[in-house]
């Protein structure tokens, strides 16, 4: 995961815009020891590239809280609930960019406990990431819990979370009657989002139909140019039958010259262009037409079994 972010500094807004280590948070009156671990974090994180240091450092940020944030929250409400957003952001790109990926979910469960409390930026930017690396199903139960919570129902942010679920976890996943129940259940959804996601289930539901009917589409479409292509050489069979019995009926400069025209036709038109098809045919009608005016006893033969 080194060199592709995901983006961190934007979610560390909520503290009165990104940290830098030039700059102290503006976050009330007193500052307490896990915004400055937050604001060295992101340093780490950010100018010095020490992914391991500023992980460590959110850590012992976490730890901070845990001992005194029932005095930060008397001295400035919500402001622990920020620092805690923020932590989790730079220490889920911390794993991130150390190819720890796979860590995420359970390192943010382990100071927020339970999926359902998740703030909404943690848990988006949890899909986000699991769904880049293609292993959406690790999400699954999780978004479900904190969907189906009725504390988290009321939330702004529940819609777009709704539908980034729909779109990012089960609908990869082929879970598309879940993806329907959802739908029709959850009245946070706006118009562009429903049209969004029902065009998103029309398309996976196509797809599950070609799927079972045997072949893939790029297999039948390659049946199809090979059925043509079939069709095409018998056509140009006929007509090298018809030029070669008429060649044999002419004298020999009539055929040379019968033979140098018919070559140059051959290469000026592109037999595989289906442009040349009416032309092919219109000259195998042609040929035919000579041999029965050449050898009109021929065709006059009774056919015998």
């Amino acid at each position: 995961m080194k060199g592709d972010p995901l983006a961190p500094a934007a979610p560390l807004k909520g503290l009165g815009g990104p940290l830098r280590s030039s700059e102290p948070a503006r976050i009330g009156p007193a500052r307490s020891r896990a915004v400055d671990l937050l604001e060295e974090a992101a340093d780490l994180l950010v100018v010095h590239l020490d992914f391991r240091a500023a992980l460590d450092t959110c850590e012992r940020a976490w730890e901070s809280l845990a001992s005194d944030g029932l005095r930060e929250e008397e001295e400035a409400p919500g402001t622990c609930v920020e620092v805690q957003c923020s932590l989790c952001v730079v220490g889920i790109q911390a794993l991130a960019e150390m190819d720890r990926w796979q860590e995420v979910l359970s390192w943010v469960l382990r100071y927020y406990k339970v999926p359902e409390k998740l703030p909404p930026k943690v848990l988006e930017l949890c899909i986000l990431l699991y769904s880049k690396m293609e292993a959406s199903g690790i999400m699954l139960d999780a978004v479900t819990a904190w969907l189906q919570d009725p504390a988290n129902q009321g939330l702004a942010e529940y819609g777009a979370l709704a539908a980034l679920h729909l779109q990012r976890v089960l609908l990869p996943l082929g879970h598309l009657s879940q993806a329907e129940e959802l739908l029709a259940g959850s009245a946070a959804l706006d118009e562009e989002q429903r049209r969004g996601v029902l065009h998103a289930i029309h398309s996976a539901k196509q797809r599950q139909t070609q799927e079972r009917s045997g072949l893939p589409p790029t297999q039948k479409q390659e049946g199809a140019l090979s059925h043509k292509f079939q069709s095409l050489l018998m056509l140009l069979r006929q007509l090298w039958d018809a030029a070669v019995s008429h060649f044999f009926a002419l004298p020999f400069k009539k055929s040379l010259l019968a033979a140098l025209i018919l070559c140059l036709l051959v290469v000026r038109f592109d037999p595989a262009s289906p442009s040349s098809l009416p032309f092919l045919y219109k000259l195998v009608q042609f040929f035919e037409w000579i041999r029965k005016a050449r050898f009109p006893r021929l065709y006059q033969l009774p056919i015998r079994d």
